[in-house]
């Protein structure tokens, strides 16, 4: 055998050669069976590095009081300090106040073109301004965009009057609008995120109406992109300077008060998946985008969205008794995506827990038992298990066999 065919050659041809044979070759060729050898090894190892997980890095140190990484598709947390620990929100309240407006369009109580009169308390309201002037009428629409873009306060309180007579009034939606969102960590106090007693809301929180605002509301998520808004004659650029250098940026809204330090939730798509970031008292206008940055890209390079499981798509089948057929097909009703490190969709481990003697009838949809999917030993997800399709009862000669069958099952 020369050197050509025996790198050729498979492990198996090489076992077949005789143990006189082969060290007869190791003695003629020994530099080169050395490197077989080397060769042979650093395969080996590669196959079983890129058998096993993907290794991920920890993730970055980031200069703020409290952060989040949230996937905004699964809602999986990334990273997470200080998630829950309550804090003042500054502008990031406008998030809300939007919000709330939103659903008052969705549920035509209000329009777009509706003309808001300024009052005075709007017009005295001091920090970011759309520069709005008392008496003047206002569409709820340029207020929604300076609200979200110009992160005016003055329009907040001149739309928080409009949908609920004051601005009081309007805290009290803000406050059951979190709590249907389980924001249980957050408390309003006015529609502008000004010093206030007790408001108050966490990284957490802010994540979770941030991931509504672009589910819920896409066409009105799309202001938040918008780099810049002219009201007045007057041009005021949109603060959150990710816009500017990251094209997969778009959204979401900035604050800042020396009681809050500068804030920033941003939001980011790249492919299939979106990010969502929360970063709360950092010390400047910079360091809330460069630590909001860190968050982004850590997510993006080392996690990916997957999804596991499509609805209403066959997972397993199973015995069923005294049916019209004697297997039932079973599925989830929901797709199952999860937010998983880079490389480790190979490893998700699947079980499932079925119902013993699940008995006709049955109607698609019927819960039978569940789905759990788990990664390094922590659960991802776990989903009831139903039934994908409807089963009438066998012919009677059918029930009597089964039912006896059953019984004899019962004694043994």
């Amino acid at each position: 055998m020369n050197c050509v065919s025996f790198r050729a050659s498979s492990y198996n041809d090489l076992k077949r050669l005789s143990f006189k044979h082969k060290y007869s070759m190791m003695k003629q060729s020994k530099k080169f069976y050395t490197g077989f050898l080397f060769v042979a090894l650093m395969l080996a190892v590669s196959q079983a590095f890129s058998a096993g997980p993907s290794l991920i890095p920890a993730p970055p140190q980031v200069a703020a009081s409290s952060y989040l990484l949230m996937d905004a598709n699964t809602g999986n947390i990334i990273v997470e300090y200080n998630g829950q620990q309550q804090l003042p929100p500054a502008s990031l309240t406008k998030m809300m106040t939007a919000y709330v407006a939103s659903h008052e369009l969705a549920k035509k109580n209000i329009t777009k073109e509706d003309t808001v009169r300024i009052s005075i308390k709007a017009w005295k309201t001091g920090g970011s301004r759309m520069f709005l002037k008392e008496g003047s009428t206002v569409s709820v629409k340029e207020l929604l965009k300076g609200i979200i873009i110009q992160s005016g306060n003055d329009a907040s309180v001149a739309l928080a009057e409009h949908i609920a007579g004051s601005e009081d009034a309007f805290a009290d939606y803000m406050n059951r609008y979190a709590e249907n969102l389980n924001m249980f960590g957050t408390h309003f106090r006015n529609a502008t995120g000004l010093p206030a007693t007790n408001h108050l809301t966490t990284a957490s929180d802010l994540a979770i109406l941030a991931q509504a605002i672009i589910n819920e509301f896409p066409q009105h998520y799309k202001f938040y992109s918008e780099k810049s808004f002219t009201y007045n004659g007057i041009k005021q650029p949109n603060r959150n300077l990710l816009l500017w250098r990251d094209s997969s940026v778009d959204g979401l809204k900035t604050g800042h008060t020396q009681e809050a330090g500068y804030c920033l939730v941003a939001s980011a798509k790249k492919g299939d998946m979106r990010l969502i970031s929360v970063v709360m008292g950092t010390k400047s206008n910079e360091s809330r985008a460069a630590e909001s940055q860190k968050l982004l890209t850590y997510g993006f390079r080392f996690y990916r969205t997957v999804v596991l499981q499509e609805a209403h798509q066959e997972i397993s089948k199973t015995k069923l008794w005294m049916g019209a057929q004697d297997e039932l097909k079973l599925g989830v009703n929901e797709r199952v995506q999860v937010t998983i490190p880079r490389g480790k969709k190979d490893f998700v481990i699947s079980s499932l827990t079925i119902e013993e003697e699940i008995k006709a009838p049955i109607k698609a949809g019927d819960r039978l038992g569940t789905l759990t999917l788990s990664l390094d030993g922590s659960t991802l997800a776990k989903l009831p298990l139903v039934a994908l399709e409807d089963v009438e009862k066998g012919g009677l000669f059918k029930q009597l066999i089964d039912y006896l069958i059953l019984l004899i099952k019962s004694f043994l």
